[in-house]
Formats: C-alpha cells, structure tokens, sequence
C-alpha cells in the first residue's frame, strides 16, 4: 500500500484519537474551570469541577468515536470548548 493510501486510510481514525485525547482533556479542564461560576463556596466549586470533568472527558472520548467522520468529532469539541470558555468569562 502507498503512503498517501495509508494516509488516507488511517488518518480519520489517528485524528479521532488525538481529538478524544487532547481534546477530551482541553473540554475537562475548561468544565473544572467553568464551575467556578457556580452558585457555591469556592471549594464546593473546585470539587464539583474536578468530578465533573472526569465525566466529561469519559463522555468526550466516547462522543468522538461515535459521530459520523472525524470533522465533526473536532467541530463538536470546538463548539463544547467556546460554550465553556464563555461561562469562564462569567465566573
């Protein structure tokens, strides 16, 4: 097989694992983050985040693998990754 073959052949699946990676822990520390909005005492704040972000990038890596192509994969995670950033900007 040529290069530019495995190229293709393999590189929506090597770009949904970097997104389920690096992407998966961009969303986990912004959730850890953006729950510093929330209605409580700081330290509740911090914890709450830090348990939610485990669920978020569980359900990240999950959700990368499951859409359609590898483009939505990381446009998914952009849009997740803006929304985030915009309830950091309240706290």
């Amino acid at each position: 097989m040529a290069v530019g073959q495995q190229i293709r052949a393999h590189g929506p699946v090597a770009s949904r694992i970097v997104a389920a990676l690096f992407g998966g822990y961009a969303l986990a520390a912004l959730t850890s983050v953006a729950a510093l909005a929330l209605p409580m005492r700081g330290t509740e704040a911090v914890f709450t985040g830090m348990l939610l972000s485990f669920l978020v990038y569980a359900g990240a890596v999950v959700w990368v693998f499951a859409v359609r192509s590898a483009r939505r994969a990381w446009a998914g995670l952009a849009l997740a990754g803006l929304g985030l950033c915009a309830v950091w900007g309240l706290a």
